[in-house]
């Protein structure tokens, strides 16, 4: 076995290190243009919900919104959605190595047709059949929210086809190593919701609260195309064709590595996601289901910030040092994968405390107003806190999952998918009578846990040991910074809530951002003052970009 030092520019050692410096770099700049799009995403997803529980609140109604957006969102992540890039991306970045960009476009019209024709008869099938399609994902509703329910998901349906479509041309682009149209994708799709509302709804003021929430679904369309259409102008759209070759061999390649995800996603789809909406519609808390929602939105800024990002960069990468027999090969890509995981693991730690610690401001300032109470408020701290507990593991397991993908090894994850599955139903069935709603919350945690470390020594065993990467060390650098991080911030905290109080909104922004800058300040110097290599690294490669 070869076992490799920590990659970073400060450490050359060979020319294959300089080699994998310049890979780390481009990675690295890759996850900057990723995390940028993220966090524009991030920002108007809580614009988003804001608006959302704005005029809406916990109410009933947002509930059967949830609910309609439920079922294509589900068929999008069951069919391309999130993880089938491992299936998509490592195949299309061998074949424009090996063979060329015209090939590639062969594929993807074979991919792009085949695909049309499934959705399009999914969305059919949708419309047809959305009464018997709501009595099973929303039973714990009564019959006017169930029509209601009805008329939203019809309304909803069709972006299956421009969200799959986003999917494919989003992942040619990544195998392209093209990362910027795909990054701002979500800012379109949260801007056309956001901007359909305000629209909509101020003629609809007068109306029922049935009537206005239909311009929530009709958002949610609009923003779906728009997501796609912005992919347009990083594709060669007079290359974009029918193609009806189901015998080009990359279409059983692809669906090999398919096969296997699905089957997870199978699982998460029609069984996780129904029993959990169906378990939290019957608790005894009002507009359950979006305390189940819009905590995550929360939690999807640092997890798209940090892992998501490093994910999608590093992907292609990998996948291209995957390939390579070469013992040097496999050395780059543990390096490659290190430096994932490092910068994972340093950034998301403080991220994860920080959010812990001012969760409830941040949910006053973001969330309250309007029809969302203060009561609403408390409820959603708890949901989001307890989904905290997992947050670090979803990340350093996202990375892990992404480089079994990149070896073209997608049973593993949905094997390991399945069985923490199991154990999230066991979880919630123990807990579910003493803690209600936030059983689910617990036990979503839990199974990140449990995905998080089967992963890592899974993982492990098949690349013969991760190297001399100093996981521990950053991990344990980064959690002694984040304890002062959460220190100052939890005594900030509660001096300025005895000091100004929360009412008003100049006093709950700085409520957040004074205890947000003084402790994040405080991370930074005792992340210093312990040599933390990759924060010292990124401030590096900052700077540079800045003098450039």
């Amino acid at each position: 076995m070869s076992d490799s030092s920590p990659i970073t520019p400060d450490n050359p050692i060979s020319d294959a290190t300089s080699i994998q410096d310049e890979t780390n770099a481009r990675v690295a700049g890759a996850t900057g243009i990723i995390s940028l799009g993220n966090i524009a995403s991030r920002v108007l997803g809580l614009a988003r919900e804001k608006t959302l529980a704005y005029f809406f609140g916990a109410s009933p109604e947002l509930n059967a919104f949830r609910a309609a957006v439920l079922v294509p969102q589900a068929f999008y992540d069951l069919l391309i959605g999130g993880h089938v890039n491992g299936a998509i991306v490592p195949v299309l970045t061998e074949i424009v190595t090996l063979e060329g960009r015209d090939e590639l476009w062969k594929v993807v019209n074979i991919l792009f047709t085949l695909l049309l024709m499934i959705v399009s008869a999914i969305v059919i099938i949708l419309e047809v059949f959305a009464p018997q399609i709501v009595a099973l994902t929303a039973s714990g509703f009564d019959p006017e929210l169930q029509a209601l329910t009805v008329n939203l998901l019809r309304i909803t349906s069709p972006a299956l086809i421009f969200l799959a479509l986003f999917a494919l041309f989003s992942g040619t682009l990544y195998a392209l190593k093209s990362f910027t149209y795909p990054a701002f994708a979500g800012v379109m799709f949260n801007a056309g919701i956001v901007v359909t509302i305000f629209i909509l709804v101020p003629a609809q003021q007068n109306g029922l609260p049935q009537e206005t929430v239909i311009a929530a679904a009709t958002g949610w369309l609009f923003g779906s195309f728009l997501q796609m259409a912005l992919q347009m102008p990083g594709l060669q759209l007079s290359k974009i064709r029918f193609s009806f070759n189901w015998r080009h061999p990359a279409l059983r390649s692809v669906g090999l590595l398919y096969a296997p995800v699905m089957a997870s996603l199978l699982m998460d789809t029609f069984v996780i996601r129904f029993f959990s909406y169906n378990l939290a519609s019957q608790t005894d808390i009002e507009g359950s289901i979006n305390y189940m929602i819009q905590p995550t939105t929360l939690i999807q800024f640092p997890q798209g910030l940090v892992a998501t990002a490093i994910s999608i960069a590093i992907l292609p990468t990998l996948a291209t040092q995957a390939a390579s027999i070469l013992d040097d090969g496999l050395t780059a890509f543990r390096d490659t994968l290190g430096l994932g995981l490092r910068l994972a693991t340093t950034l998301i730690i403080p991220a994860t405390v920080g959010l812990f610690v001012l969760a409830t401001p941040i949910v006053r300032l973001l969330f309250e107003g309007g029809q969302f109470t203060p009561e609403n408020t408390e409820i959603m701290v708890i949901a989001l806190r307890l989904y905290l507990i997992g947050l670090p593991f979803a990340a350093i397991d996202l990375i892990l999952v992404y480089a079994l993908y990149a070896r073209k090894d997608t049973l593993t994850p949905a094997l390991i998918g399945l069985f923490s599955h199991v154990i999230y139903i066991i979880v919630v069935l123990l807990l579910f009578d003493r803690f209600g709603l936030f059983s689910l919350m617990i036990a979503d945690s839990v199974k990140h846990v449990v995905h998080a470390v089967i992963s890592a020594i899974w993982l492990g065993r098949q690349i013969k040991g991760f190297g001399q990467q100093n996981f521990m060390m950053t991990a344990v650098k980064a959690s002694l910074a984040s304890s002062l991080l959460a220190i100052i911030g939890w005594f900030t905290l509660t001096w300025l809530t005895d000091s100004l109080g929360t009412i008003g909104f100049i006093n709950q922004v700085l409520l957040v951002l004074i205890p947000g800058m003084l402790a994040g300040s405080g991370f930074l110097v005792v992340a210093y003052l312990l040599d933390i290599g990759e924060l010292r690294w990124l401030l590096k490669l900052v700077r540079q970009r800045l003098v450039g």
